[in-house]
């Protein structure tokens, strides 16, 4: 297969998980966002930058969102939200986020490919993201990809659609967000 044609079977594998994803969840996140004093965001791995890329995009419509574990990160109170982007669920640091989040009466949220994990259940909600990197028969998907690069190519899509939905709710438009861009670099 040329490198044309694998971009080209990519692009149809995020079409299809992309599918999978359940409407409900993914509103019912965009209202806990919109609810929150604070949005807090985790992830480790790929799937960390992904959520690094999704607390920018907050950060630029003026929400006060962090990322956990940066120096100016202030601390989680209960009226916010921690987001974990987690494939697995099990990430021994996050599970460590998320009980203390729980401790702490915060909302928490995960997008994983497994709501029933540990972190699933400590979870307000879980929105699964159905891309194992191994398809099996118990799938309604194939991938050609490399261990989790269907979930974390989803997570980015799938933030970049929260950012648009809660723009949308939010009545802004794009060229707000460009005066809290970076302007040092």
């Amino acid at each position: 297969m040329t490198t044309i044609k694998y971009a080209t079977e990519i692009v149809n594998e995020l079409n299809r998980t992309i599918d999978l994803i359940d409407e409900n969840e993914a509103e019912r996140l965009v209202d806990t966002i919109l609810e929150s004093k604070k949005v807090f965001v985790a992830g480790a791995g790929r799937s960390g930058f992904m959520a690094k890329s999704f607390v920018m995009r907050l950060m630029h419509m003026g929400f006060d969102a962090f990322v956990v574990g940066e120096t100016v990160t202030p601390s989680l109170e209960k009226d916010d939200i921690l987001i974990i982007a987690s494939g697995s669920g099990e990430t021994k640091s996050l599970v460590s986020m998320a009980e203390k989040a729980k401790n702490l009466d915060a909302s928490i949220a995960v997008v994983t490919i497994s709501p029933e994990s540990t972190i699933g259940k400590l979870s307000d909600l879980a929105i699964k993201i159905p891309a194992k990197p191994k398809a099996g028969a118990d799938t309604d998907y194939k991938t050609i990809q490399p261990m989790g690069s269907l979930f974390e190519q989803t997570l980015l899509l799938f933030f970049d659609a929260v950012i648009l939905r809660v723009m949308n709710k939010k009545g802004l438009e794009s060229g707000v967000m460009y005066g809290r861009h970076a302007n040092l670099e």
